[in-house]
């Protein structure tokens, strides 16, 4: 089993509240920890046009941690014809890959659905004048 954090349902303050799948068979404490370093690990991508992290703009869509500790990422940039679009990937990768205890690192690049500014945390609108 894998545990998910949405970031359409959770902004980076309301990780506390993220459902952990109970029938992982990693110990609830230590994918908490993961998900809680993971998390940490993505707030240190940065799109280079815009000074505020990926995951607090919204562009990180699923986060799955695998029995394995093989995290998979459903990222998006904030328009397709990004210039960075092929070199975003692997900063995520590798913000993820060095976080202790994650194991291989996938991440797929999806469009659907677009990314809009409503994804954007409330960190990210206050830092961008969105209000």
């Amino acid at each position: 089993m894998s545990e998910n954090v949405n970031r359409s349902e959770f902004s980076g303050e309301e990780i506390a509240e993220t459902q952990i799948n109970q029938s992982s068979a990693i110990p609830q404490e230590e994918l908490e920890q993961l998900t809680s370093d993971i998390i940490a690990a993505l707030k240190t991508v940065y799109d280079p046009e815009i000074p505020v992290d990926i995951y607090e703009l919204g562009l990180i869509y699923k986060v799955d941690i695998e029995d394995d500790r093989t995290v998979k990422v459903d990222m998006t940039l904030t328009a397709p014809g990004c210039p960075v679009a092929g070199e975003m990937p692997i900063w995520v990768q590798n913000a993820i890959g060095s976080v202790q205890g994650v194991g291989h690192v996938e991440v797929e690049m999806v469009f659907d659905p677009p990314w809009d500014t409503s994804r954007m945390s409330d960190e990210a609108r206050v830092a961008l004048n969105f209000f």
